[in-house]
């Protein structure tokens, strides 16, 4: 098995080193590719790709749509069987390319999808996924995925339209419309830092939510239920949140 693993970033010096270091001195048995893209960073972080350049397959740095199209853009060029994003503010934990490699052994790659703990920086431990809260769009944190490419030439990539939860919409889609069959290993696959462009566009990312559940056959009644309860018990976190987009933009 050949592992393929994304890094999307852009102005991220702080973090990009952690980030690069977690995916360099992961020991397992499969062959590793580790693709860097970014945006075209003017803040040092090319300085410190740089240092690392001879042990990284590819790096592209270039202006680009957004997240999700350089996600895109570094699943077309990954070799790999099986890709894994994980995003400069974020680091793989040690094990993880070993037990993802474990949990896959065997199987059909153009039928399953992975998926392990995360550790978040303020919340905790997130598991990777909760069968029961299938119906309602509950999924693991993207960064624990691990998808074959064979998957994404089947059922599609990133949709670039949707800027704040693509990946959210290529989930829900694997799972509750193409049926993949899931791989969950409660394991801790890696860390999280919150405070996103997602966590300041909560309001956002909730009508994006009810966008793709809509999109892939849920009841009008239900998806618009769920959409309203999620509103209310993120009520506090959007008041203090769209005060501070205010602020940003002013």
């Amino acid at each position: 098995m050949k592992l393929s693993i994304i890094t999307v970033v852009w102005n991220a010096v702080s973090t990009i080193e952690q980030t690069i270091c977690s995916v360099l001195e992961q020991r397992c048995r499969a062959d590793v590719e580790y693709l860097i893209i970014d945006g075209g960073s003017t803040d040092g972080t090319l300085e410190v790709i740089d240092r690392y350049r001879d042990r990284l397959a590819r790096v592209v740095s270039e202006p680009d749509d957004g997240l999700y199209d350089a996600m895109n853009k570094g699943i077309r060029l990954a070799t790999g069987d099986v890709i894994g994003i994980i995003n400069a503010d974020d680091y793989y934990l040690p094990g993880a390319f070993q037990t993802v490699e474990d949990a896959l052994a065997g199987r059909a790659l153009d039928r399953v999808i992975f998926w392990g703990d995360v550790q978040y920086e303020k919340l905790g431990r997130v598991k990777g996924f909760r069968p029961r809260q299938r119906r309602i769009g509950a999924f693991a944190p993207h960064p624990s995925m691990f998808c074959p490419k064979a998957v994404y030439e089947r059922i599609g990539v990133y949709d670039t339209k949707l800027k704040l939860l693509a990946d959210y919409d290529f989930m829900y889609r694997a799972v509750n419309y193409y049926r993949l069959q899931i791989v969950y290993c409660p394991v801790l696959i890696a860390f999280f830092r919150e405070g996103g462009l997602a966590d300041s566009n909560i309001r956002h990312c909730l009508l994006d939510e009810l966008t793709v559940k809509l999109r892939y056959g849920q009841h009008r009644w239900w998806a618009v239920l769920l959409y309203r309860l999620k509103l209310l018990k993120n009520y506090f976190r959007i008041r203090r949140s769209e005060p501070e987009r205010s602020k940003q933009k002013g």
